[in-house]
């Protein structure tokens, strides 16, 4: 198996609910390792920054939005595969289309805005590598060596 890293963010809309806690015991049971963590509230151009990737979107400023209205938890994760798993538990982007036991399933209103899905998780290990580098230096990563 391949030892990845993965960014993983807990968005506002999950920070406000009181349930990191319940998320990050989500990822551990799922065998991932928390290397590196810091709450923060996003600037506007962070989080433009951050999703740069969806800027002609329509949606782009509605999320840039949400992300900044209020804390996040920014962790790096790592483990076995810690992307695709990582992903897996995440559940589907919207929260109405989330499997049952998936974060978003758990943690999102179905009926409530798409874009408030709790989580964020890198797509990608390349993608992974270039996030993890917006928000950590390197000397802020911890082995897990226990």
């Amino acid at each position: 198996m391949a030892i990845e890293q993965t960014l993983s963010i807990i968005k506002p809309d999950a920070v406000a609910k009181n349930v990191i806690g319940e998320i990050l015991t989500r990822f551990e049971k799922a065998g991932l390792r928390v290397v590196a963590a810091k709450m923060q509230r996003l600037s506007r151009e962070k989080a433009a920054e951050f999703y740069d990737i969806h800027k002609a979107r329509p949606f782009f400023g509605e999320l840039v939005d949400f992300m900044s209205s209020g804390p996040v938890l920014v962790q790096v994760l790592e483990g076995d595969n810690a992307v695709s798993k990582n992903r897996e538990l995440m559940g589907a982007t919207f929260p109405k289309n989330a499997a049952p036991g998936t974060i978003r399933a758990d943690f999102c209103d179905p009926n409530g805005d798409p874009g408030e899905n709790a989580v964020h998780g890198s797509d990608s290990v390349e993608n992974a590598r270039n996030e993890i580098k917006l928000f950590f230096k390197t000397e802020e990563i911890c082995a897990r060596t226990r």
